[in-house]
């Protein structure tokens, strides 16, 4: 009996063991699971976050938290938590933080975010950042900020979905994924910054962003396709990071790439102008997706419905991939560039 009782502690310690370091399966290719990330999925979530009811989703206001519950309902139904060492689903953003650089008297907000634990490198963090605010309501008009950034939140989602099926399934990312929604961005990239000043996990644990803001519309530059997105900053501190985008598109989305505003020179300077730069001033290796201005940008005729879904979805999947591998691959991406 003796003996059969410390076999059964042995068998027990194990099986805890087991649970709490499960190492993924065979990650090498993510066909299966880019097919989670749906165009019926992506417009049913838009429609929501970008209604009239989110009263266009201003930085702190009832409709933005409305908005957020939303997400928060979508996380919690594909089975995906909050962070590990977070509370809850929310980090605050103080309105003295949001109001320090020009008082806008801006209320309390937060960011949203969600998370994957890795199963081999937990401590290292890919994190996929998209901004949830919007402009709000202008003279009794709402601005319902459906490609800006509407189609980013809702790709976050859905990515989250298809890693969280790819987890179920045994195939689950060997680092972890921090999906992170900032509020604020239209007033200066505030929740991103107040993130890298105030990380969840040590920045230095942060391998990279992948920020999508605005992939569900086409420009005048592409007007006879929407096969295409913008690809900004990949390059500017990580060659690794920019070779894991254009290798993992040619290998499954085949979207054509367009590198025009990620010259330095670009009057534009889209690339200071999203949250994603708010990661690599700190050294971070940050990629943003972008499917240029259209004539709807920062207006009111900003609609969910038009926004062209084929694309969206395929940008998504686009940004899927890359973070599928970044997620799984040996070694993070290399920082050889200043």
């Amino acid at each position: 009996m003796r003996k059969f009782l410390i076999l059964l502690l042995i068998a027990s310690a194990f099986s805890c063991e087991s649970t709490h370091s499960v190492v993924s399966g065979d990650n090498s290719d993510p066909t299966k699971y880019i097919k989670v990330i749906t165009e019926k999925d992506l417009k049913t979530m838009l429609y929501i976050v970008a209604s009239d009811e989110m009263e266009g989703r201003e930085t702190g206001s009832k409709g933005q938290k409305k908005a957020g519950l939303y997400m928060i309902e979508q996380y919690k139904k594909n089975g995906v938590s909050f962070p590990k060492g977070a509370k809850d689903y929310y980090q605050p953003v103080p309105a003295a933080f949001l109001n320090a650089k020009r008082n806008e008297n801006l209320p309390d907000s937060e960011n949203i975010w969600a998370y994957i634990e890795g199963s081999e490198k937990p401590n290292e963090i890919l994190v996929i950042s998209a901004h949830y605010d919007h402009v709000g309501i202008k003279n009794g008009d709402i601005y319902n900020g459906a490609d800006d950034d509407g189609s980013g939140t809702v790709a976050v989602i859905e990515m989250a979905k298809a890693f969280a099926k790819a987890k179920k399934d045994g195939h689950g990312p060997k680092r972890s994924i921090l999906f992170l929604h900032v509020t604020g961005e239209e007033h200066g990239l505030h929740g991103s910054r107040y993130y890298s000043e105030n990380p969840l996990f040590p920045i230095a644990n942060t391998i990279a962003d992948i920020n999508i803001d605005m992939i569900g519309r086409r420009d005048v530059e592409h007007a006879k396709t929407n096969n295409y997105v913008y690809v900004i900053g990949a390059d500017r501190l990580s060659s690794d990071l920019h070779n894991a985008v254009v290798s993992q598109n040619e290998k499954y989305t085949k979207v054509d790439l367009d590198f025009k505003f990620n010259d330095p020179k670009d009057p534009n300077h889209f690339y200071e102008r999203s949250d994603h730069y708010n990661f690599a001033k700190h050294g971070i290796p940050a990629v943003f997706f972008f499917n240029g201005v259209h004539e709807d940008y920062h207006g009111k005729g900003d609609e969910p419905q038009k926004i062209e879904y084929d694309a969206l979805t395929k940008r998504t999947q686009l940004a899927f991939v890359v973070a599928w591998d970044l997620a799984n691959r040996p070694e993070r991406p290399v920082v050889d560039k200043k």
